[in-house]
């Protein structure tokens, strides 16, 4: 999978904003995935939402890449991370379109579905998309990210499936990076709105069309905003949370 130059980055924690003195505890939210989670820092634009009312937000990332569910499982942060408390554990592997990748998923879910309870933590999964290349993949990729949401009585965040339903809206618009995988900045500006709308409670609408990245605020344009916002709202109505 691209982006091994980031590797020095891809592994982090990022516990920014807030502290003592709020009044009310924050929503707490680790990611466990690789390089599509850590692509344009979705962890932090999800932080930089107000994405449930009079809370603040509060992540974890543990994503480095080529990483399954289960190389967390065996290396790296994940596993000290879920000594603290959470209140999701979002995790990611690859497209997971056939049927090894898919049966990987479900054993790897099931193994960090139990320790994210045990932590105190609801699992959810992040649904992913295909390459450029493989795009006729993307049922069966749905599929996967699904029955493992299913199989662990976690939550789905039908992020794919926004990313078609903005394609119905403007094939043009650009959620792919230049490798025609990795994930553009509006491609994962469209996967917070997702999550945090789908673990939050804010209707996809009523989010800011700014994100924070590594480097400040970025201004989503309005147009593209809009469409963005309307295709999250469709993907999480068609696709429950629990099925």
């Amino acid at each position: 999978m691209p982006g091994a130059r980031l590797a020095a980055v891809a592994v982090l924690l990022v516990l920014a904003g807030g502290g003592a003195g709020w009044a009310d505890a924050p929503l707490r939210i680790l990611f466990v995935g690789n390089s599509l989670t850590y692509t344009n820092d979705l962890p932090l634009m999800v932080e930089s939402m107000p994405c449930v009312a009079g809370r603040p937000v509060q992540v974890g990332s543990a994503a480095g890449p080529d990483m399954a569910i289960s190389d967390h499982l065996s290396r790296g942060p994940a596993r000290q991370f879920l000594r603290e408390p959470w209140d999701f554990v979002v995790m990611q592997q690859g497209p997971s379109s056939l049927p090894e990748s898919r049966t990987a998923l479900l054993r790897g879910a099931r193994r960090l579905a139990a320790q994210a309870r045990r932590a105190g933590a609801e699992p959810a999964l992040y649904m992913v998309w295909p390459s450029r290349q493989r795009e006729a993949d993307f049922d069966r990729v749905s599929e996967s990210y699904r029955l493992a949401a299913v199989d662990v009585k976690g939550v789905l965040l039908p992020v794919g499936e926004a990313w078609r339903a903005a394609w119905r809206r403007d094939p043009e618009i650009a959620l792919y990076g230049p490798d025609g995988f990795h994930p553009s900045l509006m491609g994962t500006y469209l996967g917070a709105l997702v999550i945090c709308s789908r673990l939050g409670g804010a209707a996809p609408e009523d989010l800011p069309s700014y994100v924070r990245v590594s480097g400040g605020l970025v201004q989503i344009p309005p147009v593209q905003a809009g469409i963005l916002k309307a295709a999250a709202a469709e993907a999480l109505e068609r696709f429950p949370a629990r099925d």
